[in-house]
């Protein structure tokens, strides 16, 4: 049986007995970002040393890990790590130990069943849906012919190495093992076929300090935010999204009780965590309404304001509420007292007749005294946005500490940069989207859509920045089942390509399930590129941890194509 850690017993056992140096290797995104600050303040708590290193990519994790493997024994990989075999690419000594909270998933069979130098780090109630051991590891002694020359492997990346060699180099096959291979490949295909994400790292971290009793509102908040990037990422279901909020609700009213008599004696300086249903405009506080409405995903799709109708439809939902040009135009903050009291509402009532039923959403918020407030997707697109900062010609790891900084309430200034920056950002994509629909960009490959970015496009140099592509592809193809009326083209995924390098004529590739209702947030396109580029012997490199993005050679494009069609045909 594979076990789910959440890390109480090993931390305590192992890191702080032991007070060992640890190394955090931590991915650039929201939600590690939130998970990395939890584990910070866990390790203060208890001075346990550490450093941190950043990585983009599976190149420079491995990098990492060789450079520090002989001053480390104890390393923490933080959404990463978990959707390969770590001990077949690292290949570390045998006194070295990995935790691994990762939301990737499918999690790596051998990494599931490693109960020695692996320890994964997942809630108790995710169903990682793993095949059963017998099914895919055979113990040595269950073939006779090989019990005589070969010792038993303890470990399940040695029986499986061991299994599949034996086809390899040319060892008498009995049926019985004949068949257990090819059962075996068939169980991992269906199990490995899609890429899809778990529970947010944030939440398994804070799960953590809540049972070790260290649990801070500061946690709490890093935990809200880790959830609310994958739901703005697109990577989990609205069920999942909706239970897990359930679940912080009930933290944040733990943390967040007040008598009426301490309301009115609370520090400047205090925090408070509230939730709210809001409404699903971006960044519209430290906006302008007309701004808002005119950059956020769900809006601009629905209004299908990139065309002439869709300008005048958006007159109409205004006038339909009752508000002045002047007054949406104009800062959030700046706006008539009167109007915003019942705004909500208002916008709610006219959104219902313009078809866009979702617009109120739960979440939270937070106040740092009487002045600050933010929305925990405001800290998502502000983070988001200073890590992939293309302003500056700053290294990757400078933008992954600024926006590391920001998650830190001494830092509102990096905050308002990261807000500033997310509306450059914002209406780049806005932009880059209506360009697309307006020029017919995306076309109909067969099985996916496909649209590609040419070099000289306004903000395509945004673009090469992995999170920013997926936030694009994921706003164009909505924007697209919006506006086309063929039927068909509403149910298909998205590949979407954007030039990565000129010099090295490199461009990035990513690919998104399609937009639909009942849609599980599962992604095919991981496997799917793998074989393409395999059949093809196209240069790809496969450097991302999410499968679903990869970078290519451009030469080699029209080829790679041309195979992923034949294959998901």
């Amino acid at each position: 049986m594979y076990q789910h850690t959440l890390f109480g017993a090993y931390i305590n056992a192992i890191i702080l007995l032991l007070l060992q140096r640890v190394l955090l290797l931590v991915a650039s995104d929201v939600d590690a970002l939130c998970a990395c600050k939890i584990l910070q303040a866990l390790f203060q708590c208890d001075h346990v040393q550490y450093t941190l290193v950043p990585v983009a990519g599976w190149q420079e994790l491995e990098t990492a890990f060789l450079e520090h493997k002989d001053q480390f024994k104890y390393f923490v990989f933080i959404n990463c790590g978990a959707n390969v075999d770590l001990l077949e690419i690292l290949q570390p000594e045998e006194d070295t130990f990995f935790f691994i909270c990762d939301s990737h998933r499918p999690i790596n069979v051998v990494n599931v069943y490693n109960d020695t130098q692996i320890k994964l780090l997942v809630k108790q109630d995710d169903d990682l849906d793993v095949p059963a051991y017998d099914d895919i590891f055979r113990d040595e002694e269950d073939e006779e012919e090989d019990s005589e020359d070969e010792s038993d492997g303890s470990e399940p990346s040695e029986k499986r190495r061991r299994f599949e060699e034996v086809c390899c180099t040319g060892r008498k096959v009995t049926l019985q093992m004949w068949l257990f291979l090819h059962f075996r490949r068939e169980i991992l295909f269906d199990y490995e076929q899609y890429e899809y994400h778990g529970t947010s790292s944030a939440m398994v971290m804070f799960d953590l300090a809540w049972i070790m009793s260290k649990d801070l509102n500061d946690m709490l908040w890093w935990a809200i935010v880790g959830l609310t990037d994958q739901w703005v990422q697109d990577k989990i279901t609205q069920m999942k999204y909706v239970t897990d909020i359930g679940i912080l609700q009930r933290h944040v009213s733990r943390h967040n009780h007040r008598n009426e008599d301490e309301e009115n004696s609370l520090s400047i300086d205090c925090m408070r965590i509230a939730f709210e249903y809001d409404l699903r405009l971006a960044l519209y506080q430290h906006w302008s309404l007309y701004e808002s409405l005119c950059n956020t995903s769900y809006t601009s799709a629905s209004l299908k304001l990139w065309s002439v109708q869709g300008q005048k439809r958006l007159q109409e939902f205004l006038a339909d509420m009752g508000l002045p040009l002047k007054q949406v135009k104009q800062k959030f903050n700046s706006m008539d007292v009167s109007l915003k009291e019942n705004l909500r509402e208002m916008i709610e009532e006219s959104a219902n007749k313009f078809g866009m039923k979702d617009l109120r959403v739960q979440t939270f918020s937070i106040h740092f005294g009487f002045k600050n407030k933010f929305s925990a997707s405001d800290i998502v697109y502000a983070t988001t946005s200073l890590m992939e900062n293309i302003e500056k010609e700053d290294s990757e790891t400078t933008n992954f500490i600024k926006a590391l900084d920001s998650l830190s309430r001494g830092n509102l200034d990096k905050l308002h940069q990261g807000l500033d920056l997310a509306k450059k950002q914002l209406r780049a994509i806005q932009q880059t989207v209506a360009s697309c629909i307006c020029t017919n960009l995306v076309i109909s490959q067969g099985p996916f859509l496909y649209c590609s970015l040419m070099e000289g496009t306004p903000d395509v140099k945004l673009f090469s920045k992995p999170v920013s592509l997926c936030l694009l592809s994921k706003y164009l193809l909505k924007s697209f089942v919006c506006s086309t009326k063929n039927k068909r083209c509403k149910l298909l995924p998205l590949v979407m390509a954007a030039p990565m390098d000129v010099e090295q004529g490199t461009v990035i590739m990513v690919g998104i399930p399609p937009e639909v209702e009942s849609s599980d947030k599962k992604n095919f396109f991981g496997r799917a590129f793998e074989k393409a580029a395999e059949s093809t012997n196209s240069r790809t490199l496969h450097n991302h941890f999410e499968m679903s993005i990869i970078e290519l050679k451009t030469e080699d494009r029209s080829k790679f194509l041309d195979a992923l069609i034949s294959l998901l045909s």
